[in-house]
C-alpha cells in the first residue's frame, strides 16, 4: 500500500453551511485559517446548525480578502458580508459555551431568515481571546477553538468510509449509498490507508505540522443529510449503530489539535509518530 496522504481540504467559512475546497490551508492553533469563524443563531442567541435548518447545507460561503464572505444559495442573489468593525459584542451560546460574538450588517440578518423561513442572525468570532476553551480532559490548558463544534480540526480517511459504504450496501437501506465525504464535514481527508486506521493514532504530522489525535468523533443527524437537496435518511447512523458503537457514541473520524501553525497542502505526506 503507498503511504498516507492529504487527498482533500475542506473550509466551511459558516458554521453548518457548504464546504469550500481549497488546494492548501493555514493551520492555526484554533483551526484552519477561515473555518467556522461565523455562525447563525436564533432570536435567543442559540446556535443555529443543519441539526434545526437542513437547508443550510444548500447555502455556500466564499472566504473573501480581509475575512469577509460571499454568501449565495439557488434562487437567490448572492450577498457579500464583510467582517463588522469593532463594536458592542452579543453573548451567544453553542452547546455548553457562551462567547462574545459581534454581529454581521442586518442585511445579512435579513438574507440568511428569508432564506430559512424563520429569523437568524449571522455572528462573527474575531478576537483570539473570545474562542471557547477546548475540553480540558483532551486538550492544553489554554488551547482554544472557534465555532467548530468542539475540536480544531476533524480528519476521515477515504478508506473508512468506503469500508462504511460497504456496510451500508449489505444493511437494510442500501439505496442510500454509497455516500459521500462531505456528510461527514471534515476539513482533511486522507488517502491510502487501511479502514479505521486513524483509530489507533496519537500523533500525526500532515505535512511540516504536527497535530495530536485527541479523539473519535460521534456523529449526528446532520450526516444523515444529503448535502445536495437537503433531504434526510438513515444512513449512515443506523449502520453506524451496528458497527461502530462505543456506549451511546455513533463514531467515524479523529478530532485534532495542532501541536504548531504552519500549512497543509493537498498530496502532502501524512506521517504516523504514535
Amino acid at each position: 500500500m503507498r503511504s498516507p496522504v492529504l487527498r482533500a481540504v475542506h473550509i466551511h467559512p459558516v458554521k453548518s453551511l457548504a464546504a469550500c475546497d481549497p488546494d492548501e490551508a493555514v493551520v492555526e492553533p484554533w483551526g484552519l485559517d477561515g473555518d467556522r469563524r461565523w455562525m447563525l443563531v436564533d432570536d435567543t442567541g442559540r446556535a443555529v446548525t443543519q441539526r434545526q435548518q437542513p437547508r443550510m447545507a444548500l447555502v455556500s460561503a466564499m472566504p473573501l480578502p480581509g475575512g469577509g464572505i460571499g454568501l449565495s444559495a439557488p434562487g437567490s442573489t448572492p450577498l457579500t458580508v464583510d467582517v463588522p468593525g469593532p463594536g458592542r459584542t452579543v453573548a451567544v451560546t453553542l452547546h455548553r459555551s457562551t462567547i462574545e460574538v459581534v454581529e454581521a450588517a442586518p442585511a445579512a440578518h435579513a438574507w440568511f431568515s428569508d432564506r430559512l423561513g424563520t429569523e437568524v442572525r449571522l455572528v462573527h468570532l474575531d478576537a483570539p481571546q473570545t474562542r471557547r476553551l477546548i475540553n480540558p480532559v483532551y486538550a492544553r490548558p489554554g488551547e482554544t477553538v472557534g465555532f467548530a463544534d468542539g475540536y480544531p480540526l476533524l480528519l476521515t480517511s477515504s478508506a473508512s468510509l468506503d469500508a462504511l459504504n460497504s456496510l451500508i450496501a449489505e444493511g437494510d437501506h442500501p439505496d442510500e449509498g454509497p455516500l459521500p465525504m462531505n456528510r461527514f464535514r471534515p476539513n482533511v481527508v486522507v488517502d491510502h490507508l487501511t479502514p479505521w486506521a486513524e483509530d489507533t493514532w496519537d500523533r500525526i504530522t500532515i505535512g511540516d505540522v504536527p497535530f495530536r489525535v485527541v479523539k473519535p468523533c460521534d456523529r449526528c443527524v446532520i450526516t444523515t443529510t444529503d448535502q445536495g437537496t437537503a433531504e434526510r435518511g438513515k444512513e449512515p447512523l443506523r449502520t453506524l449503530a451496528r458497527h461502530r458503537r462505543v456506549g451511546s457514541d455513533l463514531l467515524f473520524g479523529q478530532y485534532l489539535i495542532p501541536d504548531a501553525t504552519g500549512v497543509v497542502r493537498i498530496g502532502d505526506p501524512v506521517r504516523v509518530l504514535a
